[in-house]
């Protein structure tokens, strides 16, 4: 970093001596050749003669210039010297028979441009004087063409490039110590957070997740601390749930692989000649079977959800055919268990959705309450129409969900502190919601009580134009 700034102090300084000793001459003459062509131009626009001569004595005296105009031969039409003896197009004009003049004007021809720069020198004594002479032509009034003659003297500049050169020795040296300063405090001012954050990044990388990273230095090294302070957070909860999900995995398929071996073992030495304890005992083996199903198809599931191998197939269905259809899968459960799941809802509405993921949406919903619900057992699904959506609520009237919690609630296998292990599902049911419900972009949540129950709800979206009547 220090190298860095260095070097572009050094190309800053060779391009001030570049431009004040290399072009520094030949900058000078440019600048002077376009006052020259501005002063042309301002005469060319000139209509008459006599406007022509006031033109011509305003330009010359404002810029100490000689000017001369002629016509296509060389004769003199207006001339206006200010630089006195020293004035070559003067001399021409009184001792020369304009011969000078006639040869810029076969210059200008030969060239086949409307405009010439000519450099000559005069020797004055022993005085050696630089002139600058511009010529160019003109249509004037559509009859005739005229020439434009403007003499200038160059400045000796070599006096002044000396002068220059001295201060721009000492400005190097300057600056030169200055940017080694300045470019050293800077370096440790940037390079040190920087060297500070990459410390901790290497003890972050090694699994330390409660290292702080420093935020000093300049904002954008601050941000960067935030950021990396906020990124290592949430690899924390990741890793913490990452560690509870291994746990929870782990429990739920020992306890029916326990089950299952402990069954079979049964079977084998007890049951066996027993057809009634057998088959009791091959029934216990295929429901934990089938929960073992479950639990992986439920992982499997959620992993194709939250990395977007399943894409939706949206699709306009009857919300009362898919809660009706969803409904009879639980009469058996009213009818033999005494619980009572029942719909409540406002006029039919289409929207559109997954309808498969819309009926694991209401399946895992109703299914967590009914493992949840309190001794009435019942669990009320609601429709309520709106302007454009359909909201859709599973109430139960369980034990409640602490307010704390309620934002947990999705986590995939999250657990209360004080929840029972005992309860039937694979604990991926809600998350296995989340993620069908952030892939379409619909509302969700939940809203709880203690004592009272909870309510989880969703929202589904109508197709454009339908309106729906409450």
């Amino acid at each position: 970093m220090w190298m860095s700034f260095m070097l572009f102090a050094t190309i800053i300084l060779v391009l001030l001596w570049l431009f004040q000793f290399v072009f520094l001459e030949s900058y000078y003459e440019t600048m002077k050749i376009r006052d020259m062509s501005r002063a042309a131009q301002q005469i060319s626009k000139k209509a008459d003669y006599s406007g022509l001569g006031v033109a011509v004595r305003k330009i010359a005296f404002d810029n100490s210039f000689s000017v001369v105009v002629t016509d296509s031969q060389c004769n003199v039409i207006v001339a206006e010297n200010t630089m006195g003896s020293y004035s070559i197009l003067g001399n021409d004009i009184s001792y020369n028979y304009n011969r000078y003049i006639y040869s810029l004007r076969n210059k200008l021809i030969d060239s086949g441009k409307s405009s010439i720069s000519v450099k000559p020198t005069s020797r004055d004594g022993d005085d050696e004087i630089q002139k600058m002479m511009f010529v160019t032509s003109m249509d004037y009034e559509n009859k005739d063409v005229l020439y434009i003659f403007i003499e200038a003297s160059v400045e000796p500049i070599d006096a002044t490039a000396t002068i220059i050169k001295q201060q721009l020795i000492y400005i190097t040296i300057i600056l030169f110590e200055l940017a080694f300063i300045i470019t050293m405090f800077l370096s440790k001012r940037i390079a040190q957070p920087i060297a500070s954050l990459t410390a901790t990044a290497e003890e972050f990388a090694k699994g330390n997740y409660s290292v702080k990273f420093e935020s000093s230095g300049y904002s954008e090294v601050k941000q960067l601390s935030d950021v990396l302070n906020n990124a290592g957070e949430e690899i924390s909860k990741v890793s913490e749930l990452r560690r509870e999900l291994v746990a929870n995995v782990s429990h739920d398929l020992r306890t029916p692989l326990t089950i299952i071996k402990s069954y079979a073992e049964m079977i084998r030495d007890i049951s066996g000649e027993n057809p009634k304890k057998r088959e009791e005992h091959l029934e216990v083996i295929i429901n934990e079977s089938d929960r073992l199903s479950n639990l992986v198809n439920g992982i499997l599931e959620l992993s194709k959800l939250e990395s977007s191998e399943r894409e939706l197939v949206p699709k306009p269905f009857s919300v009362h055919e898919k809660l009706s259809e969803v409904m009879a899968r639980y009469r058996l459960l009213n009818e033999n268990e005494g619980y009572n799941i029942h719909f409540e809802g406002d006029e039919d509405a289409v929207c559109v959705a997954d309808i498969q993921m819309i009926d694991q949406v209401l399946y895992n919903l109703i299914n967590n309450a009914v493992n949840y619900c309190g001794d009435d057992k019942e669990v009320i699904v609601t429709q309520k129409n709106g302007e454009g959506f359909v909201r859709i609520e599973i109430c139960d009237h369980g034990s409640g969900i602490e307010e704390e919690l309620l934002p947990h609630i999705f986590d995939r296998y999250y657990r209360a502190p004080k929840a029972k292990r005992d309860v039937i599902g694979t604990g991926l049911g809600l998350s296995i919601v989340k993620e069908i419900l952030k892939k379409h972009g619909f509302p969700f949540g939940v809203s709880s009580v203690l004592g009272e129950g909870s309510v989880f709800w969703f929202e589904m979206k109508m197709p454009d134009g339908e309106d729906s009547e409450e």
